[in-house]
């Protein structure tokens, strides 16, 4: 794989990442206006999710 393959390969999945975080970002949106959820218990949820990751990756390396 040369170089120029590289970056148009790195271009690709900025472009795929950049419509999946958009996409997410409009679900959000719509579903704090249709009431679901607020921005608050989101980002809390975020924040408890996160929180339980960092703690199992913490545990795998105790586990070692």
């Amino acid at each position: 794989m040369n170089t120029i393959d590289i970056v148009g390969q790195i271009a690709d999945m900025k472009t795929v990442d950049y419509r999946n975080t958009l996409a997410i970002s409009v679900l959000i949106e719509l579903l704090v206006e249709k009431g679901l959820f607020t921005r608050q218990e989101f980002a809390a949820k975020a924040a408890e999710l996160e929180q339980a990751s960092l703690a199992e990756i913490i545990l795998k390396r105790r586990l070692r």
